[in-house]
């Protein structure tokens, strides 16, 4: 049976040589360790916190602090209004000349008016000399025996001409106007030649003008209208029309005329 020896009872201490410890407090140990754990947990999230917002770690401040800062030598300019940092900035920036580059380095003498070429020449008809009589009636080309005839308002080839009188053109005195028997006068519209009444307006003058020019046949003319360079009398179904120059061989028949 095992020895017990019994703790001497409290309210005599003096007996067999024991006594209670009353140097501290009882639950001292565990609220030192409790406060221990308490400080090494704060220490360990303020050393966290500092390593997490050190600067090289923070690229919201890096890339500030390369938009802002300025490389050392060179000047920059402020701007109306912030632009906004990236490929649209840049795309921007590099669009827009510098000082330097929109003032030009050497002024230069103004070029010299281009000189008509020999091809632009050679496209058009040159001008035929104007006739000395002013009553004249006009011949197709390719239908010697067809001429100009009044019919209904419009001009067509028959057989039987009409004699007009030349003038000087309306819109323009080197070039010439027709006018019938009647004072009506030959004029462009829609493209289609007719006899009408001067209505003293301006587009009726240009409408009535048309300048002679040298035609591929002999003793012939090419008649082109002022307000349309570029297009000339010619007869389709023996109708007479502004058309666009051709080089075709019908064209330059059909464009050809003579007055008699």
């Amino acid at each position: 049976m095992p020895h017990n020896t019994s703790r001497p009872p409290q309210d005599r201490p003096w007996e067999g040589g024991w006594a209670a410890d009353t140097s501290r407090i009882p639950g001292t140990r565990r609220l030192w360790l409790a406060g221990a754990l308490v400080l090494a947990t704060v220490a360990t999230c303020v050393t966290a916190i500092v390593v997490t917002r050190s600067p090289g770690d923070d690229p919201a401040r890096s890339s500030s602090a390369s938009t802002t800062a300025a490389p050392p030598g060179l000047i920059s300019y402020a701007s109306d209004s912030p632009s906004p940092s990236g490929p649209a900035s840049e795309s921007a920036r590099t669009a827009s000349p510098s000082p330097t580059e929109s003032r030009p380095k050497h002024a230069k003498k103004p070029s010299a008016a281009p000189k008509p070429s020999a091809t632009a020449s050679a496209s058009s008809p040159a001008p035929a000399p104007r006739p000395t009589a002013t009553e004249r009636s006009v011949r197709s080309v390719n239908f010697p025996d067809r001429g100009w005839q009044v019919s209904d308002g419009l001009v067509r080839l028959t057989g039987s001409p009409d004699t007009y009188t030349l003038r000087k053109g309306l819109a323009k005195p080197s070039c010439y106007s027709f006018t019938t028997a009647d004072g009506r006068y030959l004029r462009h519209r829609d493209f289609v030649l007719r006899a009408e009444r001067n209505d003293g307006s301006g587009l009726f003058a240009q409408d009535a003008t048309f300048c002679a020019r040298d035609a591929a046949h002999a003793g012939a003319v090419m008649l082109e209208s002022v307000n349309y360079p570029g297009r000339f009398l010619r007869h389709k179904n023996f109708q007479l029309r502004l058309d666009p120059h051709q080089s075709s061989e019908l064209y330059l028949a059909d464009s050809a005329f003579r007055l008699s």
